[in-house]
């Protein structure tokens, strides 16, 4: 993993201090709350709806042991004893004082973290395939090229006062597990003919109110052009992006209204002028940075237990990955608990997870964008005790990537721009599935849950969406059905009117049961839902309200 160099620790360390004279002027009155909200936001404060709300940046998702357990001692110390993990691969606080935040601050800078580039219109934390570097799928480990992205752009005076927030995914395996096709920029490892490696580059991905599929810019860009074309495509956003309307200030709504023709042209054009100036990464640089990460080498080639409780084996089937290397395994730590919160650690959770990391993990952990975590390298001989601990401390549900595996953002048990909670639905489906006993029959399917329409919650590419909607006062959902976020992007389709909060947990019973009703032999539910279409399950979702 990346280490702060002296750049790092002392440019941190400035804004720790500066943010700590502008708590105590908005704590004695000298800043009003307008004043100090883009100051806030620069340090990753929002004011939610009942307090204010810390999100921490944790760059591609990776993590040490030390910097796990300084997330536990934050949550015992500082707030309600958790924190909740999100879809963008950080860490929310959603209850510390504010007069607490400057020290929060300090504490992570001593493990090297920080809050900056997770709010605001700048460009957020770079994220990437929680499995890089172990992936038996991968083409090459993405984390040194989010990594070489993540110190262009913290600080970069030209791009911290965007038109609007700016997210950039990598993606270096076949899976695209970084969801590139729904960012702002993503950017795709390719090999070309002649087996250089490189970069596909898709621009104007999105969610929110009008999600877009991006689309491809580029075929194949070298290694060392990296940081000079995407430097291009923020200086065509920055100067033609709406700064008028919050509605249509995305990159994505740019490349719509130019055209993609259009806007690749004149990236183009700045990219030309720019190509073979300073932004021209070289070589030494590039490998300096790859030193800092490399997968473990172990000795010895292990297989898979063989034996041991259902309970294990279950959980070795489910949430085990392939690794690169013969001998090791990645493993998914579930924080989906049957009718628990998506997402939320407790303090005593995470420090076990340090534990296990240190122990078993080599030293590193992963935040995935399904608001689980990853031990990206687990010896084989020692995923039993792993799961052991797993399972001790409520951490081994066996659902990553089923039914119950929900993702769900705070809505509106936290956030003030929800229109309807999300967090109880979740709960409610989670328990409903699985005392139908569909989160192991209906096996593979994705369930994301939105409390408003800015898509925290990712609905619209999950292969059954949740959204919640205000009618005149009333929670009501939007059932969606065929996203998907991977290769074969897709953005969800409403099915129908809106459903009560206490239907949705039996309607989207329903589907999976027509689902397997309707599959053929080994076919997943988005292969049965595409062969099928979105028509066939609208009876199934509406059929007893009708009644």
């Amino acid at each position: 993993m990346y280490r702060y160099d002296e750049h790092d620790t002392a440019l941190v360390r400035e804004r720790i201090e500066e943010f700590r004279d502008q708590v105590a002027r908005r704590m004695d009155g000298r800043l009003t709350e307008d004043e100090f909200k883009p100051l806030r936001l620069m340090n990753g404060v929002y004011l939610q709806l009942h307090a204010y709300m810390l999100r921490v940046a944790i760059p591609y998702g990776a993590l040490r042991s030390e910097q796990m357990r300084t997330l536990a001692m934050i949550a015992r110390k500082y707030d309600r004893g958790y924190g909740h993990f999100t879809t963008r691969q950080n860490i929310q606080y959603n209850w510390p004082a504010l007069t607490d935040i400057p020290e929060i601050l300090e504490k992570l800078a001593d493990v090297e973290m920080h809050a900056i580039q997770t709010s605001g219109n700048c460009i957020r934390n770079v994220t990437a395939d929680p499995f890089a570097g172990a992936a038996s799928d991968e083409l090459e480990d993405s984390r040194p090229w989010a990594e070489i992205i993540r110190q262009w752009s913290t600080f970069h005076p030209e791009f911290t006062f965007l038109p609007r927030k700016f997210k950039i995914a990598v993606n270096g395996a076949s899976d695209d597990r970084a969801a590139i096709r729904f960012h702002d920029i993503g950017l795709q490892i390719v090999e070309d003919e002649t087996g250089q490696r490189g970069f596909e580059v898709w621009v104007g991905g999105g969610q929110g109110r009008t999600p877009r599929i991006a689309r491809k810019i580029r075929d194949f860009l070298e290694p060392r052009d990296l940081l000079s074309y995407l430097t291009a495509i923020l200086r065509v956003y920055n100067q033609h992006g709406r700064r008028d309307n919050l509605y249509k200030a995305r990159i994505k709504i740019l490349v719509d209204s130019l055209g993609i023709d259009a806007f690749r042209d004149e990236v183009e054009e700045e990219w030309g002028f720019i190509r073979e100036g300073e932004l021209s990464l070289p070589e030494a640089e590039i490998s300096r940075i790859r030193s800092f990460f490399s997968s473990p080498r172990i000795e010895g080639q292990t297989p898979l237990p063989q034996t041991g409780p259902a309970a294990f084996r279950s959980w070795l089937d489910v949430n085990r990955r392939d690794h690169q290397t013969y001998g090791l395994s990645s493993v998914v730590i579930s924080l989906k608990p049957i009718g628990g919160t998506p997402g939320d650690a407790t303090a005593d959770q995470m420090d076990i997870i340090a534990e296990l990391t240190e122990r078993f993990g080599f030293d590193e952990v992963r935040v995935t964008p399904e608001q689980n975590l990853v031990l990206p390298h687990v010896r084989n001989e020692d995923l039993f005790a792993v799961w052991e601990a797993l399972s001790a401390h409520g951490l081994a549900t066996a659902n990553a990537g089923l039914s119950t595996d929900i993702v769900a953002c705070p809505g509106l048990d936290y956030c003030n721009l929800a229109n309807a909670r999300s967090i109880p639905i979740a709960q409610a489906i989670s328990e409903t599935l699985d005392a139908q006993g569909l989160s192991e029959t209906a096996g593979d399917v994705t369930i994301k849950i939105s409390g408003c329409i800015n898509a925290c919650g990712h609905h619209h590419i999950a292969h059954i969406g949740v959204l919640g909607v205000d009618k005149r006062g009333e929670e009501f959902y939007q059932i969606t059905l065929g996203g998907a976020m991977g290769t074969d992007a897709a953005v969800g389709e409403i099915v129908g009117k809106g459903l009560a909060g206490d239907d949705v947990p039996g309607a989207i019973a329903r589907i999976l049961h027509h689902y397997k009703a309707l599959r053929e032999d080994g076919e997943d539910f988005i292969d049965t839902l595409r062969r099928l279409g979105s028509d066939a399950f609208k009876e199934a979702i509406y059929a007893e309200l009708a009644a």
